[in-house]
């Protein structure tokens, strides 16, 4: 339970909600709009906890929402899931170690210029730590996590407690737009609110590492989902304490605004040290969870076998290696923004395939044993998914290029799964 809590919360929470509030500010020069739409944020990723934990208590196995698709929908759709899912969460790993790698250069002037090594330095450590066994890793996740949640809620503590050593002049005041404008405006902060949220489904990737998965699985991502909810809501309310909304609106760093106007010049040297221990978490939580996608993949014949060892320490080494040198080419090449850019279309596609599933195996699969069953569906299931197909649409009306982009390569996996199927001899059932 305690390590369910620390991924979900390690992979959920890093530099979005230190960054995505200036961003929504300037859509919604609203108080009440802007607080409303981070609470449908969390209404949405709630949806979605308690949606999926049915399937992960009922299908305990490590891999994500690759096992879900696998499972309810086929070799196909686990496999584009699946690959998708995994080059994501590698570049992903590379480009939160890559902001950590310049936050430590404007931190150590030994370390300015360095942000490459840096990054591929914090991923191999990581990657280190994980090949001595789970356990340690999962101690760390557990440390960096709990750090994490601390030196948020000093945020929080010191924009209440403490005086505002200046003010901040708000920007010339912005009309909140009307009708058409405004619903566009609410889909671009929606899409902010919810990349932020995004990572609640971290703990399906160890299901079957989790002691009592029935158990724990639904507590972790439901309780992590409600603390993060109410950390973020803490957090906003706190920026707004001390920041006027249409100061905030455009801020690139709203947390390094609200830490200047508690602590004066030294709060820029404060908002940094706090990224960079918010963002050890998430990467720790990255690095962890890729090896387990591919794991699963190799397990059920989708690539290479070597991908499915495991060291005594229960660590899938074939995996890791893979993973790691994934990342690190990520990280030399500089190409992990152009595959996030365009991946990040499949991460809620993903979503609504797992939701999909949960319709498929409760009408083809009824007499499974489910430990947990997912409450209010069909309507919460059905409203997790509307909510995931409103969100690829509006994804799609904002960027038709990089959503083109990510249809082709839909097109062209097809292919691909036939000739790595062709190559792979099943695994016996």
């Amino acid at each position: 339970m305690t390590f369910g809590l620390a991924v979900t919360i390690g992979n959920t929470i890093g530099a979005g909600i230190l960054r995505a509030p200036g961003e929504i500010a300037a859509q919604l020069p609203s108080t009440g709009l802007y607080l409303a739409v981070w609470v449908a944020g969390g209404l949405y990723a709630l949806l979605g906890a308690v949606t999926l934990a049915e399937l992960g208590a009922m299908l305990p196995r490590s891999g994500g929402m690759y096992v879900f698709a696998r499972h309810a929908l086929g070799r196909y759709a686990g496999f584009l899931v699946g690959w998708n899912d995994w080059a994501a969460t590698c570049g992903s790993a590379a480009a939160v170690a890559v902001v950590i790698g310049e936050y430590a250069g404007a931190l150590l002037p030994a370390l300015q210029g360095r942000a490459v090594p840096v990054a591929m330095g914090v991923t191999v450590a990581f990657a280190a730590l994980q090949w001595r066994g789970v356990r340690m890793a999962g101690a760390a996740q557990t440390v960096t996590s709990a750090a994490k949640a601390l030196v948020l809620l000093a945020i929080v503590s010191a924009c209440f407690l403490l005086p505002a050593t200046r003010p901040l002049a708000a920007a010339v005041p912005s009309a909140v737009p009307a009708g058409g404008a405004l619903l566009v405006a609410v889909i671009v902060a929606m899409q902010s609110v919810i990349y932020t949220y995004d990572g609640w489904t971290g703990v399906i990737y160890f299901s079957g590492e989790v002691r009592d998965p029935g158990r724990d699985i639904p507590r972790a991502m439901i309780g992590g989902v409600l603390s993060i909810t109410a950390l973020y809501l803490l957090l906003n309310l706190a920026y707004l304490y001390v920041v006027p909304l249409r100061a905030l609106a455009g801020e690139p760093l709203a947390a390094g605004a609200a830490a200047r106007a508690v602590l004066g010049p030294a709060g820029d040297t404060a908002i940094r040290v706090v990224l960079i221990v918010a963002l050890l978490s998430t990467v720790n939580a990255l690095v962890l969870m890729a090896p387990r996608v591919l794991y699963a993949m190799s397990a059920d014949g989708l690539v290479p076998g070597g991908a499915s060892r495991v060291n005594e320490g229960g660590t899938p080494t074939g995996a890791l290696v893979a993973s790691t040198a994934v990342s690190l080419a990520f990280i030399a090449t500089g190409t992990f923004s152009a595959i996030i850019a365009v991946l990040s279309f499949f991460f809620v596609a993903n979503y609504v395939l797992a939701f999909a599933s949960v319709f498929v195996l409760r009408r083809r699969e009824p007499g499974m044993p489910r430990p947990y069953r997912a409450w209010g569906h069909p309507w919460t299931t059905g409203l997790a998914m509307l909510g995931s197909l409103a969100f690829l649409a509006g994804m799609a009306a904002g960027d038709p290029g990089t959503s083109l982009y990510a249809l082709g390569l839909l097109a062209a996996s097809y292919p691909v799964y036939r000739a790595l199927t062709a190559l792979i001899p099943r695994p016996a059932p």
